[in-house]
């Protein structure tokens, strides 16, 4: 008897994208008189009012694959890559265009927060019911109720609806329902990036033991060290097309090797101007610039320089009087963080009035960072804990190789991530027995 729990053959999913261009202004009064059944004819019929045009785009193009039982499979890619849409039509949330899937056992999804809740039922039903959609029977589900509840830390909040929870309470709870009805396969994309720190490894610890218990993970994250770490194999997704599947250091490797990043204009560093231009809120990062001791910007980043974060913004009025936390995080390549850094409370540094634009620099005296790839999340906090706004890896940049301990020998991330001043002593005459 094969062991293949899933088998996809030649997956393809379309979308119709629809592109309108408005040639003539429509005033309130025109659509009043000409009542609503009117109006939609005469949108619909008229060539003068609206042109609409059509386009297909391929969110998966002919994937094909197969997992085995106990198998812990990531899937990673860059933003736009299919992971969702595939994850989607793994789990049968969305019908394939083309293509064929097989799936031997019951599965579990976890694609968003709250995925396959009802807001309006409590916590406690809302367990019922997910494993009543699991096809499990009351007093199954009985079994491991409090092992649910212990797990997702919700037990004050049992009885009240879910659409009371925060977004913390919520994926605690998804996840902690969806990991332990005992699904044969076990779907999670990347919404673990809601809870903390703790939580985090909390679900990951717990996704290790589901796949050593010979069930099936399909794992999705932008978390690199999260992959390597989990999952015993990896897929790489480009632009709708699998174009690369073995262990997960190859996979990662492959991926990291194919990031197209153009670093402008002699710079050593680039900013994504797309998620500069996406980022709409109350308060808004117009731009971001890293810059050397002189405030130039910078040319050339080694290990042990001098490097500004330079972060401007622009604000409304609600926020122009208010004091706000700017934060900073370095990661690696891989996803994985270095260090976080914010004005307040990790810095103690306190702004009082942002005003309606501004800039504020982060000067880091020295960067104790190994030569490699990382990059910077750029975020901006209320009252140390509600998230206003978060831009990840927003800034890419290269650190250069230098021999910071004049040695003669320059470090890389084989030798760890960061430097540390240091020094070392011999004792020739040192004994044991001298203890």
């Amino acid at each position: 008897m094969s062991d293949t729990v899933i088998r996809v053959e030649n997956l393809g999913k379309k979308y119709i994208i629809g592109h309108q261009k408005q040639e003539k202004y429509t005033a309130l009064r025109d659509v009043i008189a000409n009542g609503a059944k009117g109006l939609l004819k005469s949108f619909q019929n008229s060539k003068s009012q609206t042109q609409s045009s059509k386009e297909e785009f391929w969110a998966l193009k002919d994937v094909s694959f197969e997992i085995k039982q106990g198998d812990r499979v990531g899937i990673i890619g860059r933003n736009g890559a299919g992971k969702s849409t595939l994850l989607k039509v793994l789990s049968r949330i969305t019908e394939p265009t083309t293509g064929r899937i097989s799936i031997k056992g019951r599965v579990a999804s976890l694609l968003e927060v709250g995925t396959g809740f009802h807001p309006e039922l409590t916590g406690r039903e809302n367990i019922f019911l997910n494993g009543a959609i699991l096809g499990m029977g009351k007093e199954e589900i009985k079994r491991k109720f409090d092992e649910i509840v212990a797990f997702a830390e919700v037990e004050k909040f049992l009885d009240t609806p879910v659409k009371r929870y925060s977004s913390g309470m919520y994926v605690r709870l998804a996840f902690a329902v969806a990991a332990h009805l005992e699904p044969e396969i076990l779907v999670v994309d990347e919404v673990l990036a809601v809870g903390d720190a703790a939580f985090q490894k909390k679900c990951l610890g717990k996704m290790e033991d589901v796949g050593k218990e010979g069930r099936t993970v399909i794992f999705v994250s932008h978390n690199m060290a999260a992959i390597q770490k989990l999952c015993s194999r990896a897929v790489l997704l480009h632009k709708g097309n699998l174009v690369f599947d073995d262990s997960p250091q190859k996979c990662i490797t492959q991926y990291l090797q194919a990031e197209e990043v153009s670093f402008e204009d002699g710079l050593a560093y680039t900013v994504k101007q797309e998620l500069l231009k996406s980022n709409k809120s109350d308060i808004t990062i117009k731009d971001v610039a890293l810059l050397s001791d002189s405030k130039e910007p910078a040319t050339l980043i080694q290990t042990g320089d001098s490097l500004i974060v330079r972060i401007y913004y622009k604000t409304n009025d609600k926020y122009s009087r208010t004091s706000l936390a700017f934060v900073v995080s370095l990661k690696t390549s891989q996803g994985q963080e270095i260090f976080r850094l914010s004005t307040m409370p990790i810095s103690g540094y306190h702004i009082d009035k942002l005003g309606s634009a501004g800039s504020i620099d982060l000067k880091m005296e020295s960067l104790p960072i190994v030569a490699g790839r990382y990059f910077f999340d750029i975020g901006v906090t209320q009252q140390r804990v509600k998230l206003l706004l978060k831009l990840e890896e927003l800034i890419i940049f290269d650190i250069q190789p230098k021999d910071i301990y004049q040695s003669g020998f320059s470090l890389n991330s084989s030798h760890g991530i960061i430097t540390i001043p240091h020094k070392w002593f011999h004792h020739p005459q040192y004994h044991s027995s001298s203890l």
